[in-house]
């Protein structure tokens, strides 16, 4: 017989109670409202979203790479386990309570990814840090954006204003790149439309769907296109 799910913390968002709860050691989901956002034993496309996000870092020097979205720290986890000792993340979450809940109970999932050397959390909408990054960027553009909300792109995504997932987002997510620079993206669901406005921006797109039978979440990885003319990456 299952257990019974017990509260262990929630905190009233615009959008409803967002909370997590608990049942065992290590069985956890997060609600917001009567919808479940993230389930501890399902959590396979945010470690491809990782591994896949940075695969092509691991011998770059001094890489940077931003996560946006916390989540349980499955991402994360994913992302320090691909990354050099010498990388830099930053971490931007919109909700300080799901920091804690990830330096808390939520610890022993990934053996406290949050506190590694590597991490800056920054409590902030990754979207408007992007933009900054964007406009003034330089040397702290980024080689790696990772995208792992619990809303991702789907049909009715406004294709333009959309702020993550729009074509104005995509350029900014461009700008805020090294010239060798990948997006990775979770979704719910595989969105034709998101694939077709990352590469109409300048990107090469390939899409996985992790997992056998049921639902299969979508991955997106967009990297910037190589230059025909001089063999170098496109800025």
């Amino acid at each position: 017989m299952a257990q019974p799910w017990k509260s262990v913390d929630s905190i009233l968002t615009d959008e409803g109670t967002l909370e997590l709860r608990q049942r065992g050691e290590r069985d956890f989901i997060i609600t917001i409202g009567p919808q479940v956002l993230m389930n501890s034993l399902a959590n396979r496309s945010e470690v491809v979203l990782g591994q896949l996000g940075c695969g092509y870092l691991k011998e770059i020097e001094n890489p940077r790479v931003l996560v946006g979205g916390l989540g349980m720290g499955f991402t994360l986890k994913a992302v320090l386990d691909t990354l050099p000792i010498t990388a830099t993340v930053i971490v931007a979450e919109l909700n300080p309570a799901v920091h804690e809940w990830c330096r808390g109970p939520l610890a022993v999932l990934t053996n406290n990814a949050v506190s590694d050397p590597r991490v800056t959390v920054e409590i902030c909408d990754v979207a408007n840090r992007i933009r900054q990054i964007a406009v003034n960027g330089g040397e702290l553009r980024f080689d790696a954006i990772i995208l792992d909300l619990y809303r991702g792109p789907h049909a009715k995504t406004h294709h333009s204003d959309d702020p993550l997932y729009g074509s104005r987002a995509i350029e900014n997510m461009r700008a805020a790149l090294k010239p060798c620079g990948a997006v990775a993206v979770w979704g719910e669901n595989y969105d034709e439309s998101f694939e077709k406005r990352l590469r109409n921006a300048g990107f090469t797109v390939t899409t996985d769907r992790p997992g056998r039978g049921g639902l299969r979440h979508a991955v997106f990885l967009a990297q910037l296109k190589q230059s025909k003319k001089t063999g170098k990456h496109a800025s």
